[in-house]
């Protein structure tokens, strides 16, 4: 967005004429493309240019659509579009030189995981072509978020099925105020990549540009979630009812309540699997594109070197070996648990809760963009460990047991938001029990109590106990570093390094350690929920 010119909502359809299953009508479609860009270069239609020179608004416009022309050459599912938009790419750069060509400024999805590694846009797998399918016909792209969770068609396909509900299906909030909903909630963790998305889908939806000259430009409707906006991303356990009761006193439904929590705390933790998997900045987007001099040699192959860097990985403490994980899951399997008393599981709770409080993330997160701070007023609140909250009677630890998604978030989900409790709940036990029975290049392994941890680790980081479990287990299967990293991704993302991501879990495989990153989107989307729904609860009794 912004440090360049908002595009108009003319401009982002130009290319939508190619989102669709028939191939034919692609071809029918992109030929008239083809007449347009003539049009343009050739010099007639309205203004009538000279055909020996591309000008003024001309050029503009082509040069506009350029980009556009890249992505597609690269991340369409289809091979037919992609092949067509790389041949006119090159026709430009013969036929007009005059226009900037650009180049991709990073080699795939993932800063962190090789291009080559990574699900590709034309994968044998069926089932994962068949989504990659859906959601460019769904999105008009095939993004780099849904790229990544092509290592798990299961899982993606949930998560797929749950956004469209969110942001295109049925619910009382128009389609422009829930993507400015998602905008609000990217800006708390400066998530750049999911800000540029929902500003073009915004201003597709006929939103109002100047909403998005900063918050105070917007409704004061959209004002008012600022204040539990800010604190369900970062301290979810101070929100209280009197916050429910502040929205429905100013104009807001119940419904309406319930869809913008939903809405806040899905792109919260989307902000986290952004971060956590190093996902890059979408082709067409500012920053996902540099340019050569007219008179170089376009190459779809071949990114602007100077505009892409990666970190070097470190050698540091690579953690636990998979041999020793394996074989401390296959001890917990088999020892009984009969005998922890409900006191040493509160005791064994507090330990690892304290533990993560001495794990020092890094100190200081990048300071954000104009483009960014227009949407957040106060960037220096972030989380702050649950155990640091004050004392125990004013914010007790929240028991699972006595407020659980299961029992009672599923169904006030439902209840208000109709069908986004089933959506949600789908979702959460996909990434939960997800499993191949495979662990780096070992098989026939049960990651169950790997799993399990990971799960009730994020949930202790905000102040949520599981009374059934052990939580002794977490220091058997997660090591510091994997500790660290955990909390960086779910409390801190935009702190994380690619240093931090090869430091950890050094024997996983990429697709797993994407998995590990599904749970901690997952796990703390229904740990912001649990309080919200909560509140919500409270409010209603």
């Amino acid at each position: 967005m912004a440090r360049s010119a908002l595009r108009s909502e003319e401009s982002l359809m130009f290319v939508h004429c190619l989102t669709n299953r028939d191939e034919n009508v692609r071809n029918h479609e992109f030929e008239k493309i083809l007449r347009t860009v003539d049009s343009w270069i050739n010099g007639y239609g309205s203004p009538v240019v000279s055909s020996d020179c591309i000008h003024g608004q001309k050029l503009t416009l082509l040069q506009e659509h350029i980009p556009d022309f890249l992505r597609l050459s690269y991340d369409c599912p289809f091979p037919d579009v992609r092949e067509k938009c790389q041949s006119l790419l090159e026709d430009l750069q013969s036929r007009a030189k005059e226009l900037k060509m650009p180049k991709r400024t990073e080699q795939g999805p993932s800063s962190f995981i090789s291009e080559e590694e990574v699900v590709p846009v034309d994968t044998a797998e069926d089932q994962t072509q068949m989504l990659f399918v859906d959601a460019f016909l769904q999105n008009n792209r095939l993004d780099h978020v849904t790229q990544l969770m092509g290592y798990h068609p299961q899982y993606l396909e949930s998560f797929l099925r749950t956004q469209q509900y969110l942001l295109r299906g049925e619910g009382p909030l128009p389609p422009d105020y829930r993507h400015f909903i998602a905008i609000m909630a990217a800006g708390r963790h400066q998530c750049s990549y999911l800000i540029n998305l929902h500003v073009q889908e915004y201003i597709l939806q006929g939103g109002d540009s100047s909403w998005l000259r900063g918050l105070e430009n917007a409704p004061k409707k959209l004002q008012d979630l600022y204040e539990i906006n800010k604190i369900l991303a970062h301290r979810p356990w101070l929100i209280k009812k009197s916050h429910i009761e502040k929205l429905t006193k100013g104009n807001w439904s119940m419904s309406e309540v319930v869809q913008a929590l939903i809405l806040m705390a899905h792109f919260h933790s989307l902000s986290s699997f952004v971060y956590g998997c190093g996902i890059t900045t979408e082709i067409d987007h500012e920053g996902g594109h540099c340019y050569s001099f007219p008179q170089s040699t376009f190459s779809s192959s071949s990114a602007c070197e100077s505009c892409s860097s990666a970190e070097d990985s470190s050698n540091g403490n690579s953690g636990l070996g998979i041999d020793v994980l394996m074989e401390r899951m296959k001890k917990l399997t088999e020892e009984c648990e009969d005998n922890i008393t409900p006191e040493e599981r509160i005791k064994h709770f507090q330990t690892v809760e304290s533990q993560s409080a001495e794990i020092q993330t890094h100190p200081h997160g990048p300071s954000p963009h104009e483009d960014i701070s227009r949407f957040v007023l106060d960037p220096e609140f972030t989380y702050q460990d649950f155990v640091m909250r004050g004392t125990e009677n004013e914010i007790p630890t929240f028991r699972a047991q006595d407020y659980s998604w299961d029992d009672h978030g599923f169904s006030l989900a439902n209840r208000y938001y109709s069908e986004s409790g089933s959506l949600l709940d789908d979702k959460f036990s996909m990434a939960y029990n997800l499993t191949y029975y495979t662990l780096g290049d070992r098989k026939n392994v049960d990651t169950t109590a790997f799993r399990r941890a990971v799960w009730n680790y994020i949930h202790c980081i905000y102040g949520i106990r599981h009374d059934d479990y052990n939580y002794k287990e977490v220091n058997e299967m997660l090591e510091r570093n994997l500790k660290a990293y955990i909390k960086t991704v779910t409390c801190y993302p935009e702190r994380l390094t690619k240093k931090d991501y090869d430091n950890v879990m050094r024997e996983f495989k990429h697709s797993e350690k994407v998995h590990v990153n599904l749970m901690l989107l997952e796990a703390r989307l229904q740990g912001e929920l649990l309080y919200a729904l909560r509140a919500v609860m409270q409010h209603m009794m």
